[in-house]
């Protein structure tokens, strides 16, 4: 491809990894070209390393176009810590099992449930064919499963990123490296009369994206030759990730992309401490009236606290901010503090601004909305207990699976919640013209029982004998020999 052996030390004869991100449409056209695989049998082995200094969210497919043939082997990887650690995106080979030991698969294969998988796809590691230069990420096909396959559901995938957060991690990095591994070969055999023919060319690298500001900023600017987040709603940090000093009168969440199409702010409110101080309880309250306090020597039950020296009754509204889940608040002396009692609308915490057990954050509505904690739904046979996490998954149950815990993995069966498989038509059969009944148990013919039903059940009542016409099998025969292995190793079996 080259008239001349590339030289990173001349200018003319360099192709230095700048040339994947100059102007398309130069003519004649750029690209980085690596050294050749003069070294071989040694891997030819490339890093190239993309950082923004900035947590990114990715809104579109990253394209990787060749100007060699495609890698035989590749693997994208991602960071969500600036390149401190890395991780799998995907893997790229023409043999997935021979290199990386996975089964091949593309995004296609993947649903709601497996979205998140890393999976090993050869469709882009073809050698030189015509129109092979392109390697794609399919971020689109992705939001797809959530969206629908033009992407017209907008709402549900962003109601999706707004309450499963391994799923907008997902979307996110900071950094992204693309590791070349083994060059496009073409043949069953690498020719080492002919070793510079095999290198790695790329000619452009799109990465679609936008800057990680929680939804609380519009704009990203660069300062001091980073980007950094224009932060609005009371917030700041690189990005808007906490409340400003003086605005924690609730926890900080994000903004919400909910409802379509203006979203939620989820603003961060004045503290309470950054409003003023608060009377104690022996003190005067300035101006009864307009606080609307209709009983300022009123005393609430004392709280299980011994440091607890009073406690008063309020309604000051500003001051009792309980997000409308609650209109009684107890102002602690000691600790110069108030705190909601009674919450309702199953919130608890200072302000009601908690969800109680049992229950998670609904991302999708306002601190004060009724409806801000959702019921987990935990199944009760499939889940360790009725908690679930932030975005409402379950804990579960071994052999058990799913958000709710209702679903059983391979190998499992619903039996008053999973139970592990006895038999299964597939792996394990019954014998002797047995039927396998639920997954739990072989319901066996007249004369065999077992768990099988490989004994003879002449044999449990000792009366089998030569002219009965059933013998027992065989020491070492396929049904002994399959009863050892269940036998140790086997969790105890439900009938």
């Amino acid at each position: 491809m080259c008239n001349n052996e590339c030289d990173a030390s001349t200018p003319e004869l360099a192709h230095p990894p700048e040339l994947m991100f100059d102007f398309e449409g130069r003519h004649p056209s750029t690209f980085w070209q690596s050294a050749t695989w003069k070294e071989y049998p040694k891997p030819l082995q490339v890093n190239i390393t993309l950082s923004w200094s900035k947590t990114i969210e990715l809104t579109d497919n990253i394209v990787i176009t060749f100007e060699s043939g495609r890698p035989d082997q590749m693997i994208l990887e991602k960071s969500l810590d600036y390149g401190r650690t890395w991780q799998p995106y995907q893997y790229y080979a023409t043999d997935c099992l021979d290199a990386f030991h996975m089964d091949p698969k593309s995004v296609k294969d993947l649903s709601q449930h497996t979205v998140l998988e890393i999976i090993c796809t050869e469709e882009y590691s073809t050698g030189y064919m015509t129109n092979s230069k392109i390697i794609h990420f399919e971020i689109k096909d992705r939001f797809a499963f959530f969206a629908g396959p033009w992407l017209r559901n907008m709402a549900s995938l962003y109601g999706q990123l707004d309450t499963t957060k391994k799923l907008r991690d997902f979307f996110t990095v900071t950094d992204l490296r693309i590791r070349l591994l083994r060059p496009a070969v073409g043949e069953i055999f690498v020719d080492e009369l002919h070793l510079a023919r095999y290198f790695y060319a790329i000619s452009d690298i799109k990465v679609h994206g936008r800057c990680k500001c929680n939804l609380h900023a519009t704009v990203c600017v660069y300062d001091n030759s980073k980007l950094t987040c224009e932060c609005e709603h009371n917030t700041t940090g690189p990005d808007c990730g906490k409340c400003k000093k003086n605005y924690q009168g609730r926890p900080w969440s994000p903004g919400s992309y909910l409802p379509i199409p203006k979203g939620t702010a989820n603003t961060c409110i004045p503290s309470i401490s950054s409003i003023g101080n608060l009377p104690k309880f022996n003190r005067i309250w300035p101006n009864i009236s307009s606080l609307e306090v209709s009983n300022p020597k009123q005393v609430a039950p004392k709280l299980a606290l011994s440091t607890v020296s009073s406690v008063q009754v309020a309604n000051h509204k500003r001051d009792c901010e309980c997000f409308g889940h609650s209109n009684r608040c107890s102002y602690i002396d000691l600790l110069n503090t108030v705190i909601c009692v009674s919450c309702k609308h199953n919130t608890r915490g200072q302000h009601c601004e908690l969800c109680r057990l049992g229950y998670f954050r609904n991302a999708s509505a306002q601190l004060d909305d009724e409806n801000v904690c959702i019921e987990c739904y935990c199944n009760p046979l499939g889940s360790v207990h009725d908690r679930c996490n932030g975005s409402g998954f379950c804990e579960c149950k071994t052999g058990t699976t799913g958000p709710k815990c209702d679903e059983c993995l391979p190998g499992n069966s619903w039996h008053y919640g999973c139970q592990p498989n006895v038999c299964d038509n597939e792996l394990l059969h019954c014998q002797n013209g047995g039927t396998c009944h639920n997954n739990v148990r072989c319901l066996c013919p007249a004369a065999y029982t077992g768990i099988l039903c490989e004994k003879l059940r002449c044999e449990e009542a000792g009366s089998c004998g030569s002219d009965s016409g059933q013998g027992a099998p065989p020491p070492g025969s396929p049904a002994l020999l399959l009863l050892a292995a269940l036998l140790g190793t086997a969790s105890p079996l439900l009938f």
